[in-house]
Formats: C-alpha cells, sequence, structure tokens
C-alpha cells in the first residue's frame, strides 16, 4: 500500500467538499492549510489558488476526495477589492516592501483617476512581479528577488473586465477589479501610477470572489476552530457539485461499478457535445467521478473518486 493510500485509510472519517476561509492579513496560504488539516483531522487539504500574506478574503480549500477535483473547479471571475496609495512607489509594489520612490508634486485629480483606471479594461500582456512564486529556472522569483537580484520575465496575457472606482481620497484609491485567474493587482496599482504619473503600491486587498466561491460565503480561522471545537465542521463543507458548475448524471448500481472501473457509457437520452464534462453521481447521490463526452460520443472517465459516504 503507498503512502498516500495508508494516510488516508488513517484520517479521520468526514466529509469532502470545498470549504471557504476569510484569509486574515499576515497569513500565508499554506498557514491556513496548515490549519485546516488540524481543524478537520485529515492531511488531504489543498487551496485553489494563492494570496498574499498581506491580503484578506476568499481563500478556498479542497478536503479530502475533494482535491482531486481542483483541476475542474472555474477558477474565472476572481473579484478584488484594494485600496492604492498615489504618490510612493515600494520594491515589493505593495505595503510590505522598502519606499523607493517618492512623488514630490500634486496627486491627479478624480477624472484623471476614472480615465486611468476605465483603460484597464480588456486584455493586456502582464509582467509577473519579481515578489511573487513564479519559479524562472526552477527557483521562485521572490527568492531571487530577497538576494537583489532582478531576472527578465515573460509576459502573460490576463484579462481585465471590470475596473471601477469606489472611493477617491487622496492619496487613496479605493477600486474593485473583476479580472482573469493569475492577474498580479500589485502590478496594476503600480501600473496604475505609472499612468497618473505619480507612482502607487498596493497598500490593502481583500479577495471577494474566486470562480464559484465568494466572502459571503467564507468564515474566519477563529470561526473555523470553534466550530472545530463543537464538532460543527461539517455544516462548513460545500458539495463539490455546486462547484464544479457541470450537469449531474445520477448512474444506477451497475453502471456506477463500470464507471469505478474506468469503463466508458452510452450518453443514453441526453446528446451532448463532444467535450462536455458531467459530474456522475452513485446512486445514493454521491459525487462518484468527473465524464468527458469523447469523439466516439461516450462518456469517459476522467477522474473517478473512490466512495464516500454521505451526499455529493
Amino acid at each position: 500500500m503507498s503512502r498516500r493510500s495508508s494516510r488516508a485509510r488513517d484520517e479521520a472519517p468526514g466529509p469532502s467538499g470545498f470549504v471557504v476561509v476569510d484569509k486574515p492579513a499576515g497569513w500565508t496560504s499554506h498557514d491556513v492549510v496548515d490549519e485546516a488539516r488540524r481543524w478537520f483531522g485529515t492531511q488531504r487539504v489543498g487551496h485553489l489558488g494563492t494570496l498574499d500574506p498581506q491580503a484578506t478574503g476568499v481563500l478556498p480549500l479542497a478536503l479530502r476526495d475533494a482535491t482531486k477535483l481542483v483541476s475542474f473547479v472555474p477558477a474565472d471571475p476572481k473579484v478584488y477589492r484594494g485600496v492604492v496609495r498615489l504618490g510612493v512607489e515600494t520594491d515589493t509594489l505593495d505595503g510590505d516592501g522598502e519606499i523607493v520612490r517618492r512623488h514630490d508634486g500634486p496627486l491627479p485629480d478624480e477624472a484623471a483617476v476614472r480615465k486611468a483606471l476605465d483603460a484597464f479594461v480588456g486584455e493586456h500582456e502582464q509582467v509577473p512581479p519579481m515578489y511573487s512564486a513564479v519559479k524562472q529556472g526552477g527557483v521562485p522569483l521572490y527568492r531571487l528577488a530577497r538576494r537583489g537580484e532582478e531576472v527578465e520575465r515573460a509576459p502573460r496575457k490576463v484579462r481585465i473586465d471590470a475596473s471601477r472606482l469606489l472611493a477617491y481620497r487622496a492619496p487613496d484609491v479605493e477600486v474593485e477589479f473583476t479580472c482573469s485567474p493569475g492577474t498580479y493587482v500589485r502590478v496594476l496599482a503600480a501600473e496604475l501610477g505609472a499612468r497618473l504619473g505619480c507612482g502607487g503600491y498596493l497598500q490593502a486587498l481583500c479577495r471577494l470572489a474566486s470562480g464559484p466561491f465568494e466572502l459571503a460565503q467564507a468564515a474566519s480561522p477563529d470561526v473555523l476552530a470553534a466550530e472545530a471545537e463543537r464538532g460543527d465542521l461539517a455544516a462548513r463543507v460545500l458539495r463539490p457539485v455546486a462547484a464544479l458548475g457541470m450537469p449531474a448524471l445520477r448512474l444506477g448500481a451497475e453502471d456506477a461499478r463500470r464507471v469505478l472501473n474506468g469503463a466508458a457509457l452510452p450518453q443514453g437520452g441526453t446528446v451532448r457535445a463532444v467535450g462536455e464534462r458531467v459530474a456522475a453521481l452513485d446512486p445514493t447521490g454521491a459525487l462518484l467521478a468527473i465524464l468527458e463526452v469523447a469523439p466516439d460520443r461516450r462518456l469517459r472517465p476522467l477522474r473517478v473518486l473512490r466512495p464516500v459516504a454521505g451526499g455529493s
């Protein structure tokens, strides 16, 4: 038996699914994962998208068998509310860095800020910041940056769907961005300052949404720890099918057995397009597998989960 299988067998029983944590400032995403392993009694916990330590807000976690589903959960869109402080630039592009330049002249008016923000909407190429987890030559960029090194980084295409000014109280610009996964809001803050000619950095950031997960679903670590003490955490776990955003198909016992053995199924009466994905449920309603319509129009298993007691 593999070490992974042994850990899964020995872990405390509990539900598989997703939990949304309201990450506090100062915590890394891995800090949250480590705490969640204690709360839920399992080592099988992963997060769906890193947040910088300074940032707060939506950090979705996958528990137990739901860790196998992370790649199937929509990551788009991301929604952030942030504060950009104009007139100052830092080496990390946020408030955790060292100040590298101050602007001595007047700050722009609100009309100029609105015009600059409107220009962000659309597709752009964005260069990842040096203080990021992006790897170059197998080494995270932030490690190079801490050694005083700066290397050339390949730009990445990002998409800004909305850029909304919430408030402007100079020098602070409160803004909300709706954007594609992989967008660095720190870079947007620095670009806003550059476009306005005064510089700027990201002073605060809260993620409001990540794919299907929203801040209204989130709980703080303090709340989750207290619920763990009371044994009330199961109610926090979101059903995998709800997060996947794909049609569900409940199987009979024989078809469920075939899927568990890796066999394809006929579509039956529903005609689906090639490449469409379906969440297959066992006869009890528990999520069994992710199926995809193959070129021969049969439903072939993409990811099969071991049977789990409880709902889907």
